[in-house]
């Protein structure tokens, strides 16, 4: 499986810090600027979630794949972005599978062609949120119902986006 990530820095404090979307760069590469550092203190915390939201579905997510569709604040924003594209028609043929009653709900109203894991096994591209990040890119996941789930739908998945906290790349 490859992984890619797109991290908001929303900081491990209550202050923002950074933001700056990488992704498939060298694993020891970190990357922070002061130009993003600027910007990101303009932003509020959902503004942050929402463009690396979307920029997981913009540079992801292309018509005919079968998406996995994660959980919690930042994944909400990359489902809302998948219904977006879709109803606008500019990705076709997608159907996508929710990691949780939430996000299955969110997806249905939104007009998300849903399936299961039982009809489609394999994945082109999975999107989820992860709760921290350590400097050795290991990945802390919340608890609760969905994370069995998400790990499922992670593992079916060819590449796996993350969407973080923390100013990094790999």
């Amino acid at each position: 499986m490859k992984y890619s990530a797109v991290f908001a820095a929303l900081a491990a404090t209550h202050n923002v810090a950074a933001f700056a979307p990488v992704a498939n760069v060298a694993r020891s590469s970190f990357s922070s600027t002061t130009t993003s550092i600027r910007m990101a203190e303009k932003l509020s915390q959902d503004e942050l979630k929402k463009m690396v939201g979307y920029k997981s579905v913009d540079d992801y997510v292309e018509s005919g794949m079968v998406v996995g569709l994660g959980t919690g604040s930042t994944a909400y924003f990359a489902v809302e972005r998948l219904g977006e594209l879709l109803k606008s028609g500019e990705l076709k043929d997608i159907v996508a599978i929710p990691t949780s009653v939430r996000t299955k709900e969110q997806a249905e109203e939104l007009g998300i062609p849903l399936v299961t894991l039982d009809t489609h096994s394999k994945l082109d591209v999975a999107i989820d949120g992860a709760d921290e990040v350590d400097p050795d890119l290991n990945l802390v996941k919340g608890g609760g119902g969905a994370l069995l789930r998400e790990k499922m739908v992670e593992v079916c998945a060819d590449k796996f986006i993350v969407i973080g906290k923390y100013c990094i790349s790999f």
